[in-house]
């Protein structure tokens, strides 16, 4: 499976905004298997790409395709049903459902396709230092946590590639680490990409392709 784009810019993006950038106005492919960060300063439209690449937001000029073919034609139902099985993502805003428990929101998600069982919920909260939260409700955890419940939510399902925006934002450099080797497991496991987008470069994903939006 292979993610390709062509000469992509936001509708409302102004010429310097693009300029010296390595994705915008570039035709660019992402294959299965491979780890790509995206370093991108604020206002660089970081958030933007993610969205694009989920089909949230149609407001660019050029193509997004998916095996060659144009996720602008994609009708709702169809964009649904393949993201359940290809694409899975951590907001930069979290969207948990705050009046749910922390392991009520990870467990909706793993209902709708199942790849792990139940149990992998609690292992994967244990990894990451919020297993004594699973019964709390989401809204009474700090946004370090909320982050974590947002990562094991999006391991729940299978998945080609994993977008990230910005899911390390408020966790230390002990928690970082712990969620990105847990990432990277779930991502080698399924053969699967990680598509991470941040701010700057950070020190644990080096090695792996780089682009600076």
């Amino acid at each position: 499976m292979q993610i390709l784009l062509q000469q992509i810019i936001p509708t409302y993006f102004e010429k310097e905004q693009i300029s010296g950038s390595e994705i915008w106005d570039k035709n660019i492919t992402f294959s299965k298997g491979e780890h790509l960060h995206i370093v991108a300063p604020s206002g660089s439209g970081k958030t933007s790409l993610i969205h694009f690449l989920y089909g949230l937001r149609k407001d660019y000029e050029g193509t997004i395709s998916y095996e060659k073919e144009n996720i602008k034609n994609f009708s709702l139902e169809k964009f649904s049903i393949f993201r359940q099985k290809n694409l899975s993502i951590v907001f930069q805003d979290l969207r948990l459902f705050n009046d749910q428990t922390v392991k009520e929101n990870i467990e909706l998600k793993r209902q709708l396709n199942p790849y792990h069982l139940p149990l992998k919920i609690n292992e994967m909260a244990k990894r990451l230092g919020i297993a004594n939260k699973l019964n709390r409700l989401a809204k009474t955890c700090s946004y370090g946590e909320q982050q974590r419940i947002a990562i094991i939510r999006s391991l729940m399902q299978p998945f080609g590639f994993l977008l990230l925006d910005e899911p390390f934002s408020n966790l230390d450099e002990v928690n970082r680490s712990k969620a990105f080797e847990l990432i990277k497991e779930e991502c080698k496991q399924r053969n699967a990409s990680m598509i991470f987008a941040d701010l700057k470069e950070l020190e644990f994903f080096k090695g792996e392709r780089i682009l600076k939006l």
